[in-house]
């Protein structure tokens, strides 16, 4: 026990040093389920020895929020609590640091109507979008990290006993974050610096297309005009350095909204609001999904790619070598947050203004005539492989490979 609260609390540390980068005065937000209270003691008390002046807990429960999809009046559905959203605004807007803890179920709402969930769904959005746009733009530091709980672990470890699958599933996400270097700070400054440097080399090549070739995907994604790069870290309006995934192993950037076609297919499980996507593929023309098909979850991902306007467009592409960490595991790991950074992937919905020059102090109708997608989504699911080949075309036509057999050349 003695180790594992030793792993525990740097892992603590490494969240809100590191990803976050909490500053003196600060309010610090913690958004977790109850099942994780303990781990959100202990940053409590990382946060307050950092420097900050108030740390606030949003609890949530994934049972209660399911008893209430199954059974709640469909009109209820439709509402959602302004106090709730007004407060995470003004909190923001007052350069509060908000910390995701994610720990998701993907079984927990297999037999609740899917129609329900996306009325759910979409009311939230909808209500918090003002609180979001925060994030997106980056005028927040943020981050999500994630905790294992008894059904997460028994989805990756089916076969194991739950004091087991839970230990092992804490021993992976140790690894994973380098929490188990001797020096978690430093690992993450020389990781950040690979990363960088791909981002760099990208930035610097100016592509206007991407071409995505491997087993059921055939795919060419045009770049935003204005496109950049991006790796593990991003800065504040205030010039605070944070990373809003731990952990992460991408580089991405926007795609054009209206220049994806082609197909892909998905290569690992989606996890989405409490269900499954499985074995999916899309079709694009001129950015637009007009062909869904998927062997698990085909509902879900209607519901999805239905929500609003945006959602059957791209808001990202990211790049992640398939010999990375999470892929070398071995494992599937039923969280997005994990997968994602397993291979490349792609994110239906809303795009990152930051991820265009000069993006973040843009208006909507310019970020628009930019390539912007707007959505009330953003939804990543994975499509990298072991025979992913990935070319960079050039304005010219000039195709030069990036990947091949699902790495960098």
């Amino acid at each position: 026990m003695e180790t594992f609260d030793h792993y525990l609390d740097k892992y603590a540390e490494l969240a809100i040093r590191v990803g976050l980068n909490v500053q003196k005065d600060q309010t610090v937000v913690i958004m977790t389920p109850i099942s994780c209270a303990e781990f959100v003691r202990k940053l409590t008390k990382k946060a307050y020895e950092a420097g900050a002046k108030d740390v606030v807990i949003d609890w949530d429960d994934d049972e209660v929020k399911a008893l209430r999809l199954k059974h709640a009046p469909e009109s209820t559905l439709r509402e959602y609590p302004m106090w709730r959203a007004n407060g995470l605004e003004e909190m923001a807007k007052n350069d509060a640091a908000f910390l995701q803890i994610y720990a998701p179920n993907s079984d927990l709402l297999k037999d609740v109507d899917p129609e329900r969930v996306a009325i759910s769904s979409k009311t939230a959005a909808t209500a918090r979008e003002g609180f979001l746009n925060y994030m997106r733009n980056n005028q927040v530091s943020w981050l999500m990290v994630s905790y294992p709980t008894a059904e997460w672990s028994a989805k990756v470890f089916p076969n194991l006993s739950e004091a087991d699958r839970v230990k092992k599933l804490w021993e992976q996400i140790f690894k994973l974050t380098r929490v188990d270097k001797e020096d978690p700070v430093a690992a993450w400054n020389e990781h950040i610096e690979t990363l960088t440097g791909k981002q760099n080399m990208l930035n610097s090549k100016k592509y206007k297309q991407l071409h995505f070739k491997a087993e059921g995907t055939d795919l060419y994604i045009e770049l935003a005009p204005k496109h950049q790069w991006v790796a593990a870290g991003s800065e504040t309006e205030k010039g605070v350095f944070f990373i809003p995934n731990i952990p992460t192993e991408e580089v991405f950037t926007m795609p054009a909204k209206t220049g994806t076609n082609g197909t892909v297919r998905s290569t690992l499980p989606l996890s989405y609001q409490g269900s499954l996507i499985d074995g999916f593929s899309l079709t694009f023309e001129h950015g637009k999904v007009v062909k869904a098909t998927a062997e698990v979850g085909q509902e879900v991902l209607n519901k999805m790619l239905d929500m609003d306007e945006g959602s059957r467009y791209l808001g990202e592409v990211a790049l992640v070598p398939y010999d990375s960490p999470i892929s070398n595991s071995g494992l599937i790991y039923y969280n997005t947050l994990f997968d994602e950074n397993a291979s490349c992937h792609i994110a239906l919905g809303n795009s990152y203004p930051f991820t265009i020059e000069g993006g973040t102090s843009m208006s909507l109708e310019e970020l628009n005539q930019n390539g912007f997608n707007k959505s009330l989504i953003h939804v990543d699911f994975m499509i990298g492989s072991a025979d992913m080949a990935i070319d960079g075309l050039s304005e010219d036509g000039t195709r030069e490979p990036l990947f091949r057999n699902g790495n960098w050349v």
